[in-house]
């Protein structure tokens, strides 16, 4: 089975994954958003004693807030140095209830189906050659009724002006080519993938950042990023 990752996407994030735990590094924008997606989860589907998947969990950011929160959570992606940051970060930290593993969602898929409560699958797509094979993968994974969390990049001007040129050249959030324009995707195209696998959408936000501020918020305005939530129906 061919593997749906990019060579050049895992080195990325693998060359700098000694500083996924530093809040002031290029991960910092991770750090500052992960209380509002992890609230918003929560209130959608609380965590305590649920069977959570991260897929793409990186250096495990989200994934360690959420077995904070009571969850029982694999974190699972294919760089392998940014794994091993969340797993010393685990140790250090003394997180209870989170491991990691090494394998890709369509493997983990043909694995174990219907086996977790929540799937989450945050700033990932936009990095990978194949988003709807990743989608059908978090579908067949997730229980009947279940939950699927995904966010990532609209595709427009406006996203383009913000999330490239503002952050990764303006005001140098993020590294200069973290991300791809076109690789970004419309909700109506991530709604669509969503239809696609059997996934009911429930709801969507938009996450917005005021540099004046220096503050994210999540709101109605879906332009540049955004979370959809869905579930497997019954």
């Amino acid at each position: 089975m061919m593997i749906n990752a990019d060579p050049q996407e895992l080195a990325k994030f693998g060359n700098l994954a000694h500083r996924w735990w530093d809040t002031e590094s290029e991960f910092k924008p991770l750090h500052r958003i992960n209380p509002l997606r992890l609230d918003w989860i929560c209130g959608l589907s609380p965590l305590a004693g649920k069977q959570v998947l991260d897929v793409g969990c990186g250096g495990g950011i989200l994934s360690d807030s959420m077995a904070r929160r009571g969850a029982q959570v694999l974190g699972i992606d294919l760089a392998s140095k940014a794994l091993k940051v969340a797993k010393l970060h685990a140790m250090e930290a003394g997180t209870e209830g989170v491991e990691y593993r090494e394998i890709a969602v369509e493997a983990l898929a043909a694995e174990r189906p219907a086996s977790f409560d929540v799937v989450t699958c945050m700033e990932m797509l936009e990095h990978v050659p194949d988003p709807a094979s990743v989608l059908r993968a978090c579908a067949e994974l997730v229980k009947p009724g279940g939950w699927v969390f995904l966010s990532t990049l609209n595709r427009n001007l406006k996203s383009f002006l913000f999330a490239i040129v503002g952050a990764e050249y303006l005001l140098k959030m993020l590294p200069a080519g973290t991300h791809e324009y076109a690789r970004f995707l419309r909700p109506s195209e991530l709604a669509q993938f969503c239809r696609d696998a059997d996934l009911d959408l429930q709801c969507s936000r938009g996450l917005s950042y005021n540099p004046l501020t220096q503050r994210y918020s999540l709101g109605a305005d879906t332009d540049v990023n955004y979370l959809l939530a869905c579930r497997r129906p019954l």
